[in-house]
């Protein structure tokens, strides 16, 4: 009976996602990107790409065929509903539903954590940044292949033998503290939710682009398919979702960067030298250097292959370095993943593969990110999205063959079924992460004592999961015209400046107790919001006025010496005009006229100030049976004794 409820449920959302798109205008769709409300798609014609010279006139209508997308888009559903009926069957025990009973292999748990890991944010946005900044995008693609080796070397290991389901779990494994438990389940919801709500904003969005369904439509039936999926499949159904995901986005990338690197003869520096003679990329450039008026001698294209033209201080560089490199280390659905293996070895081995994984893609990502500037164009892309996060649609349809050939809508529709069903896997990693924390930490552990038998155990988790999808429907409604890439940065930094010192200390610091732990969550998270909420990455409109009134200075000042200005520069001295206008007397969201702090990513200031406060907790408040403690979890973290053996699947 349960599964013939799945089912209808499952379908109802199916058909309502088909009806609606069927009943949208074929001709044209509405995108949501950063261009705003009402902007319509294009991409240029092949011919016009062939050559990184060729003259583009941004056009803003992206047609896609809408029985191939949604083709493409039920295919990804229907794989999903397959594997949540098979893994329902499996989830019997509260191990089962958040670990899948240990019984994932090393190889297996590798390509799931790729596919946790590699989001829509990394796969459409990392293109994107690439296409729009040049190099700045790669430093964003090698941050998690970096931090996977912290991981290795420090934490998989001791983590899987420590822990049981959760954080909680680690920390509270020398803390007999309800405290512990509660601040680590409260961090670990936040930054969960902080991820999530990106992801939900952009399936909303990716949704109602490409299908024509509304926004908000969009996002309920992408929370309850989560939703639905989650309660039922557990840790099981989504882990084969992350593995299927991840090696579809390896091939997608295979694809795509494969054929930008065939047009440069496999060469990679013909590709570099393509790049930096392409007059649109360096027009590009000059507009990004606020320089509308080209300086003599100036190399613009080799200035796109260097880095600052998005992370401009270095100090935000090695800021953003720190909280990448610590960062996912103490993120809660990455954590969850090294309980889901049989033992040790088998959690280092995922990581390697992960690693692999995960360097193949962003290798192949930053030729399709480069091959996107040169042949479909920084404006072109920009005209339909100011972040760039439609480069990777474009450049799979200017690959198949352009708009209108059926093997451009086919590549096209492939690369958004991928992108689809990134989300969906990512978004459930992230409501099963903050459902554990509820369910077995505040419910099991606080509430109940640790008393709650099996079968209330998963009910609860499944109660929890529900409650966490729509609280997540909520706020992805409630930010559709926010910037939530700000919640990004907020994510990798609390997980760098609060959960991973304190994962770190209760490992291999045998003084570290309580005080140490509630102190280090509470203070590095606190310090890290209130840093990035008074940074450049919200917005200051004074800011946006002084960018555009040095505009205006230098075209009326070359439209006084030269008596007429083109078409192009009229038009950039009228808006540059309307944007002086519009923000002028306008203050941020907390009431200021510039960033306190300067920094994009505070964790640079963040994690040594979470770091200083669990070690002055722990100093200032011993605990004698912590301490003692010490020495059965040294031993347990080195050897495993104490677990239990992975269940059969």
């Amino acid at each position: 009976m349960t599964r013939i409820l799945l089912l209808v449920i499952l379908g109802l959302t199916l058909f309502g996602t088909a009806s609606a798109a069927d009943s949208v205008a074929k001709g044209t769709t509405a995108a949501v990107g950063a261009a705003g409300p009402g902007t319509v798609l294009q991409t240029q014609p092949a011919s016009a790409a062939a050559s990184p010279k060729a003259p583009v006139l941004p056009a803003k209508a992206l047609k896609t065929n809408r029985v191939l997308t949604i083709g493409m888009f039920l295919v990804i559903i229907a794989s999903a509903l397959a594997i949540l009926v098979w893994a329902s069957s499996k989830n019997k025990t509260a191990a089962d539903y958040y670990a899948a009973g240990g019984g994932i292999s090393g190889l297996q748990n590798g390509w799931a954590i790729a596919g946790d890991t590699l989001s829509a944010a990394t796969f459409m946005g990392t293109t994107g940044l690439i296409s729009l900044f040049g190099l700045d995008g790669f430093m964003y693609a090698t941050g998690p292949i970096v931090c996977f080796i912290t991981i290795l070397l420090i934490i998989a290991e001791p983590c899987r033998n420590a822990g049981k389901y959760t954080l909680g779990d680690i920390l509270s494994f020398r803390s007999g503290s309800k405290m512990v438990r509660a601040t680590s389940a409260i961090s670990a919801v936040v930054i969960s939710s902080f991820v999530m709500i990106v992801q939900m904003v952009g399936a909303g969005k990716l949704i109602q682009l490409l299908l024509g369904i509304p926004y908000n439509w969009a996002v309920i039936g992408v929370g309850i398919m989560i939703v639905v999926y989650v309660s039922y499949g557990g840790m099981k159904a989504t882990t084969w979702v992350q593995i299927i995901k991840a090696a579809l986005l390896i091939a997608t990338t295979i694809i795509l960067g494969g054929v930008v690197l065939f047009k440069a003869s496999m060469n990679p520096l013909r590709l570099l030298e393509q790049v930096a003679s392409s007059s649109a990329i360096q027009d590009h450039v000059r507009m990004l250097l606020k320089q509308p008026v080209a300086q003599p001698g100036f190399d613009y294209g080799q200035r796109f292959l260097e880095v600052g033209l998005f992370l401009k201080d270095p100090l935000d560089q090695i800021s953003l370095g720190i909280a990448m490199l610590l960062g996912v280390a103490g993120l809660p659905h990455i954590i969850m993943r090294f309980f889901t293996v049989p033992n040790a070895q088998q959690a280092r081995k995922s990581i390697v593969v992960a690693i692999c994984i995960i360097a193949t893609f962003l290798i192949l990502v930053t030729f399709l990110g480069l091959g996107a500037a040169m042949y479909v164009t920084p404006q072109q892309i920009m005209a339909v999205d100011k972040g760039g996060n439609m480069a990777v649609l474009m450049m799979a349809q200017l690959i198949g063959g352009g708009p209108g050939s059926v093997g451009g809508d086919l590549l096209m529709a492939f690369v958004c079924a991928v992108a689809f069903a990134t989300i969906i896997a990512v978004i459930s990693g992230l409501v099963l992460a903050s459902s554990a924390a509820i369910a077995h930490d505040l419910y099991v552990n606080i509430l109940k004592d640790g008393k709650a038998d099996q079968r209330e155990q998963v009910k609860v988790a499944k109660l929890a999961s529900v409650a966490v999808g729509c609280i997540s429907i909520i706020l992805a409604i409630a930010c559709e015209k926010q910037n939530v890439v700000v919640l990004i940065t907020l994510a990798f930094a609390v997980a760098a400046s609060s959960n991973f010192p304190v994962i770190f200390f209760s490992l291999f610091w045998k003084k570290f107790n309580t005080a140490g732990i509630v102190s280090g969550l509470a203070l590095g998270a606190s310090v890290t919001i209130a840093l990035v909420l008074v940074s450049p990455n919200m917005t200051y409109p004074k800011k946006i006025a002084a960018d555009a009134r040095k505009i205006v200075v230098a075209l009326e000042k070359k439209q006084a010496e030269e008596g007429v200005l083109g078409e192009k520069d009229q038009n950039t001295l009228t808006k540059a005009r309307a944007d002086f206008l519009q923000n002028k007397d306008e203050t941020s969201m907390l009431g200021l006229d510039a960033p306190l702090f300067p920094l994009k990513n505070p964790g640079i200031v963040s994690v040594p100030v979470g770091i200083l406060a669990a070690v002055m907790g722990t100093l200032l408040s011993r605990n004698r049976r912590e301490e003692e403690m010490f020495a059965e979890i040294y031993v347990r973290q080195n050897t495993g004794l104490g677990i239990a053996d992975a269940a059969e699947h």
